[in-house]
């Protein structure tokens, strides 16, 4: 029988889409399995006793050899993420700044430095850090990038990190912060009462569940969940269920509030009810941190979700809160695309006339803190090699951290085709409030509620310094 299980596939950055500043990373923790495929390839047979004997006999050689474990994974981010499949290794300077050990979880990280056109030569400055934020490894390779796009599977590569928690820079964020207390609207079916329970246990969240506690219970027993030492404010109905969430953030007794299975449109009336306290002179709006394998940095798609045709007011406060959204995770002067059908504007496609006066508020300091250009064709904004062939020169072109999309349809379906047919990573959240909020869907996957609510809790231990 043939395996008919398709091949996860990766995609590589030819030179022409490649610019200063791209990055990629990867997070991998040293099992002793790793160790034992090290000492394979490497020939090195003392890595092949179990780690104590290598200590007993040789205290600095097993984790001397772990931090060229590091260098490999600098060489494997380059290899299969930027530039990937097709780049030839030239020459790397590294230094190995501190031990690795078994147990040890890196984050691997190279940025592009510097780029030439004469011969597709690539500098990129390489960084890897263990899980207590320290420098175990840093340097820079220069590598010749490919000329073409080359699309290759996974399965085809020796050695592959795994990749499958979703945002795993984003993760790699909120490690160390302290768990928030989120407010659960009517968590009544077991997937969305699954979600806040494995944020729970994932040291994100601490849940307070609040709907009827009798189908919450039901829920959960369906779901396999223990509820014990779980936080349940019992009210009637879904319609109660949003406004306690809601009065619980403006009592500042939450610092988030998370969607249950009651309808998108009930939650956001109970946000938006001035007895709340919840409303700011900001539009609410909904962001999509997605990631995909085709280019080299996560990205902001808005909006998706709350905002059906906004108007260029309201467009004005979708995109100040895409540039909170991307400060926070370490943007600190985001790119923001405009995006239309065309790059040109045309007085008989209102998007591209919209795109034109917010670039121009954006001169004039209304919207402050990003880089903005529009309008954009969605190929100019994320290809840096479609826009030089239609001779468009700005700093955003080809390298957008968001894309601002001209009405809900349109962005609605455009991070779904990047989730479903693209294979994106994804997370998202509601901006706009005095806490944010995370509105999960009920085809969401584990990582992407996990993620989500990583972005909830990374804005509330920001907003603390920051009242809104």
């Amino acid at each position: 029988m043939t395996d008919s299980t398709p091949s996860r596939l990766i995609h590589n950055r030819p030179f022409d889409e490649i610019a200063i500043g791209d990055r990629a990373s990867i997070e991998r923790t040293l099992t002793p399995q790793d160790v034992q495929l090290f000492a394979r390839m490497s020939g090195d047979a003392d890595l092949q006793h179990p780690q104590a004997e290598i200590a007993a006999s040789a205290p600095n050689h097993g984790v001397i050899a772990h931090g060229m474990w590091a260098g490999v994974l600098i060489s494997t981010v380059l290899g299969t993420r930027l530039p990937g499949p097709g780049t030839d290794y030239l020459d790397q300077s590294l230094r190995f700044a501190r031990p690795v050990r078994v147990g040890d979880t890196l984050t691997i990280e190279v940025v592009v430095t510097a780029r030439d056109a004469a011969d597709r030569r690539v500098t990129l400055a390489c960084r890897g850090t263990n899980q207590h934020g320290d420098v175990v490894i840093e340097g820079q390779a220069t590598v010749r990038a490919p000329a073409e796009r080359i699309t290759r599977p996974v399965d085809a590569l020796p050695v592959l990190p795994d990749t499958d928690d979703a945002m795993p820079t984003l993760m790699t964020l909120v490690r160390g912060l302290a768990p928030i207390r989120v407010a659960v609207a009517h968590p009544c079916d077991a997937l969305s009462i699954g979600g806040p329970l494995d944020a729970r246990a994932a040291g994100l969240i601490e849940p307070v569940l609040i709907g009827p506690r009798a189908k919450m219970e039901v829920a959960a027993r369906a779901a396999g969940i223990d509820l014990a030492g779980v936080a349940i404010e019992d009210v009637p109905h879904s319609h109660a269920a949003a406004a306690r969430a809601a009065q619980m953030a403006g009592q500042g007794q939450v610092e988030a509030i998370m969607k249950g299975s009651l309808h998108t449109d009930e939650l956001i009336s109970a946000i938006l009810d001035a007895s709340a306290g919840l409303r700011t002179k900001r539009r609410l709006s909904h962001c999509f941190l997605m990631q995909v394998a085709a280019y080299p940095r996560p990205f902001i798609i808005t909006d998706a979700a709350v905002n059906i045709a906004p108007t260029l007011e309201e467009k004005a406060d979708i995109i100040r809160n895409a540039i909170e959204l991307a400060q926070a995770i370490g943007v600190e002067r985001p790119r923001v695309a405009i995006l239309a059908a065309v790059e040109t504007v045309n007085p008989r496609m209102p998007a591209t006339l919209d795109a034109a006066a917010l670039c121009k508020m954006a001169d004039r300091g209304q919207i402050a803190g990003a880089l903005l250009d529009g309008p954009l064709a969605f190929d100019n904004a994320v290809s840096a090699a479609a826009a030089r062939i239609k001779g468009i020169d700005s700093p955003v072109a080809g390298q957008a951290d968001v894309l601002v999309v001209p009405d809900l349809e349109s962005g609605n379906m455009l991070a779904k085709q990047l989730e479903y047919l693209g294979g994106a990573s994804t997370a998202g959240i509601m901006l706009g409030a005095r806490v944010p909020v995370v509105l999960t869907s009920r085809a969401d996957a584990r990582d992407t509620r996990l993620a989500s609510c990583a972005i909830a809790q990374l804005l509330a231990h920001r907003w603390r310094s920051q009242p809104r």
